[in-house]
């Protein structure tokens, strides 16, 4: 979806992001192109159709063997601060402050159940709250409080923007799963996790809408299946023309 506001030459005056939101968003913010985006995307992950050869020479993989540092007994799965400490490699942005483009993030407060917004200070720590989806990546404490995934009370956090921005566009990377007989554990938690999100965004919708919203038709990509990053693109590919027709609308209108 980044690449649209690339290809027509639109900077957005100021961005917005939960969960993996937050990391894309930073990305961009820190002044990387969609395509720089995609590029950093890409030397990490295993496609489908990757050979063990081709798999071994790409050193890159290694580091996932560090991301995933067990931390069970602490309210999750993996922690997450192998994987910041990459994240800053590319970013290069310690605070909020450094950024290029102004970036909202939204942190969910564990005990208070509320969401918690950061747009100022330290970046990689709300990063790292607004990512950690329970159960899998484990809290964050800071400033006294205990985060989790923003996705909890704010999965499409476009609403923070509508003080500073005058024209809105939503993104939702949900996705979609078909109807199966048999559902795994971990289909229970996170198909359980984007009910309750769905559930959220049809009542922002129904009070304070954004001027676009585009839905991208993912189907049946669970959650931390990034080695099917190919078929992720190509099912987007569709959404990425519907938000490129809008959002040039909506710039010609205003030009008239």
């Amino acid at each position: 979806m980044l690449e649209v506001f690339d290809e027509l030459g639109i900077k957005p005056h100021k961005l917005s992001g939960s969960s993996v939101g937050s990391i894309i968003g930073a990305l961009y913010a820190s002044g990387k192109s969609a395509k720089e985006i995609k590029a950093i995307v890409d030397e990490l992950l295993v496609r489908e159709h990757d050979t063990w050869k081709e798999i071994f020479l790409k050193k890159e993989i290694f580091q996932w063997a560090e991301f995933l540092v067990p931390k069970l007994g602490q309210g999750g799965l993996i922690s997450g601060d192998a994987f910041l400490a990459y994240l800053y490699k590319h970013i290069k942005a310690s605070s909020f402050e450094d950024l290029k483009i102004p970036l909202a993030i939204v942190a969910t407060d564990f005990w208070k159940r509320e969401q918690v917004v950061y747009d100022s200070g330290e970046l990689l720590s709300a990063i790292q709250g607004s990512m950690a989806l329970p159960g899998l990546f484990t809290p964050v404490k800071r400033d006294g409080r205990v985060l989790i995934d923003g996705g909890a009370v704010n999965p499409i956090p476009y609403d923070i923007l509508t003080d500073t921005c005058d024209k809105i566009v939503a993104i939702d990377a949900a996705g979609e799963r078909s109807v199966k007989e048999d559902f795994s554990f971990l289909d229970a938690i996170f198909n359980t996790f984007q009910i309750m999100q769905n559930s959220i965004m049809v009542e922002k919708y129904k009070h304070r809408p954004p001027d676009i919203t585009i839905k991208v038709e993912v189907t049946d990509v669970r959650a931390l299946e990034f080695h099917r990053v190919d078929t992720i693109y190509k099912q987007a590919l569709p959404a990425k023309e519907k938000l490129k027709r809008e959002l040039d609308a909506l710039l010609s209108s205003r030009l008239k």
